[in-house]
């Protein structure tokens, strides 16, 4: 690549009480004024030295932020996704598809001896997105036009039931996640996408109907504990992204059965026991982290809630300062009793479960690194970025450090087990190294509303 890999950063300057936000890319060559985009107010408390916060006029709304929470990479992270993107955007096939190859010929490295598949290709867009590349701009828009042709077309071809999106079967990650995963990583990029394009424009609407489309096929394939159907290996997690999945189409607008997403939440956060500190890990191959990551994941929301109502309650005089999150509190503070032990029991989970997939002995997973590994990475970091987690940037520290450590010479990643492919693991290794983009975008999820408009 010729430029510095365009990578998103909040630089903030503060002067008194109130500044303006601009956002620099990774180039130092090249800043852009965002003030159509970005209007930020920092409001500072000069008496309790609290947290200063902006308000972002942003994709989601209003978002109120904690300026604590921007985190500037090394610029041995930048150069790190710059080798990265450029390994896949060699790694496209001419379809405007990648590949990650099957189960059974995971010795296959070759990025272009493999049949592209929509799992790995979603994946794909998704890290070109969230490294600045949109449909209109960034020298890879290309790349990204391919992909989303690739992806709408394999939704448009599909029967309206809950059938896969492809006809491949056996890939690498339908084996290791699940049948439904192709469709499921779809979803997340179809959501993602709608941020980037003009509402009214003729591409919004055939990436929101496809987005439907795959929505309804996710819903048909809920089981009745709330998991979805098809699962593999390490099925927990493919039934963890159908979960985020649906949120996000839901922000977007699209048709989402408010039961079916309570009901996968309260599957996810059933895996982990907050007395014992114990994760129910058969779903998820034996290994803990995967477990555990869907549960941080899936509590995110709904403990960021509890808090965010417990702060009101204290500001309001109706629970005094010393007071401590409990259930009682929450019920004495004015919150519903069955919405507030549904909450509670979110934000116990999370706490703990965050906890828990940070420690040494689980973030190992099955021993070596696999495509399961990095993904369990990437549920830690948003989720705890979506709950406004200040610690998410030591957690970042150390994850970024782990993974810089293991990229392969030529700017990939691969796995050692399981998910081998280099192209999907390279990916998600991108998603997970260039996550400070998407603060915005996270912490809006974790606000408690049903819809959000287009970016533009």
């Amino acid at each position: 690549m010729k430029g510095r890999l365009i990578l998103l950063i909040v630089f903030v300057f503060i002067i008194g009480s109130a500044v303006g936000g601009k956002l620099f890319y990774g180039n130092n060559n090249a800043s852009i004024n965002t003030e159509k985009k970005v209007n930020a107010k920092f409001v500072s408390n000069n008496e309790s030295n609290a947290a200063k916060k902006c308000v972002f006029n942003t994709v989601m709304g209003v978002v109120e932020l904690d300026s604590n929470l921007i985190h500037f990479p090394e610029e041995k992270v930048l150069t790190s996704l710059e080798k990265g993107m450029d390994f896949l955007i060699k790694a496209q096939h001419q379809d405007g598809g990648w590949g990650a190859g099957s189960h059974a010929m995971q010795n296959i490295r070759d990025p272009h001896a493999v049949k592209p598949d929509p799992a790995t290709t979603a994946m794909v867009a998704m890290s070109l997105l969230r490294t600045g590349t949109t449909l209109e701009k960034g020298e890879m828009k290309d790349a990204l036009k391919n992909a989303t042709e690739f992806l709408l077309v394999s939704v448009e071809k599909s029967k309206d039931d809950g059938s896969n999106i492809t006809d491949l079967t056996n890939t690498q990650i339908q084996s290791k996640l699940g049948k439904n995963i192709d469709m499921i990583l779809t979803t997340q990029y179809f959501s993602n996408l709608l941020h980037k394009v003009e509402k009214d424009g003729k591409v919004y609407m055939r990436v929101f109907d496809a987005l439907n489309k795959c929505v309804s096929k996710i819903q048909k394939n809920q089981n009745e504990n709330g998991s979805f159907k098809g699962a593999g290996w390490a099925g927990v997690l493919q039934s963890s992204f159908a979960n985020n999945a649906l949120e996000s189409a839901q922000m977007n607008g699209a048709t989402v059965n408010e039961e079916i997403l309570d009901k996968s939440r309260e599957y996810q956060k059933g895996n982990y026991d907050v007395n014992t500190g114990i994760s129910d890990s058969k779903d998820g191959a034996g290994v803990v982290l995967y477990s555990v990551s869907g549960s941080t994941r899936a509590s995110a929301k709904e403990a960021r809630k509890a808090q965010e109502f417990f702060v009101q309650a204290k500001e309001d005089g109706k629970i005094e300062d010393e007071e401590e999150m409990s259930l009682d509190n929450l019920v004495k503070a004015g919150m519903d009793e069955d919405q507030a032990l549904k909450t509670y029991s979110s934000y116990e989970v999370y706490q703990s479960a965050k906890i828990k997939a940070q420690d040494k002995n689980v973030t190992t997973g099955f021993g070596n690194n696999g495509g399961e590994e990095f993904l369990s990475f990437l549920q830690t970091g948003e989720s705890m970025i979506i709950n406004q987690d200040l610690e998410w940037k030591k957690w970042f520290d150390n994850t970024s450090g782990q993974l810089l450590s293991i990229q392969n010479k030529d700017g990939s990643w691969n796995g050692h087990h399981c998910i081998t492919s280099p192209v999907f693991c390279t990916a998600t290794c991108v998603l997970v190294l260039s996550v400070n983009n998407d603060i915005e975008q996270l912490v809006a999820m974790g606000e408690d509303q049903k819809t959000v408009p287009s970016q533009k």
